[in-house]
């Protein structure tokens, strides 16, 4: 029987106030660990791509770091998790590499037949 009971609320409306929106400058703590974190992610970018001189897998693991710094961003400590993150993603990378030079080498090995 809530329903039924209906009480008016008396409304007034004042004229239209108008302010004035300024924008802030971004958070300078949040600035400089995103620094810090491109700084982090070009190091250990450069490191491994040491290890691998296939262009292909350069390019991997630069979506890869990618990857991971974006993930790592939206946590608490960015800069703690992005080296776990990056190396996950890098062994990925590596692994779909070696998978995609297979089947290309069996492709030929077929063409060739």
């Amino acid at each position: 029987m809530m329903n039924a009971i209906k009480k008016r609320v008396p409304t007034s409306f004042a004229p239209n106030t108008r302010f004035e929106v300024k924008p802030t400058s971004p958070n300078p703590f949040r600035a400089k660990q995103e620094t810090e974190l491109e700084r982090l992610k070009d190091k250990l970018l450069s490191e491994r791509q040491k290890e691998f001189l296939e262009l292909e897998l350069a390019d991997n693991l630069r979506r890869a770091a990618n990857e991971a710094a974006a993930l790592a961003w939206v946590t608490a400590y960015p800069l703690l998790v992005f080296p776990a993150l990056f190396e996950e993603r890098a062994q990925a990378a590596s692994v779909q590499a070696k998978r995609q030079e297979q089947i290309r080498q069996r492709s030929r090995e077929l063409l060739a037949a």
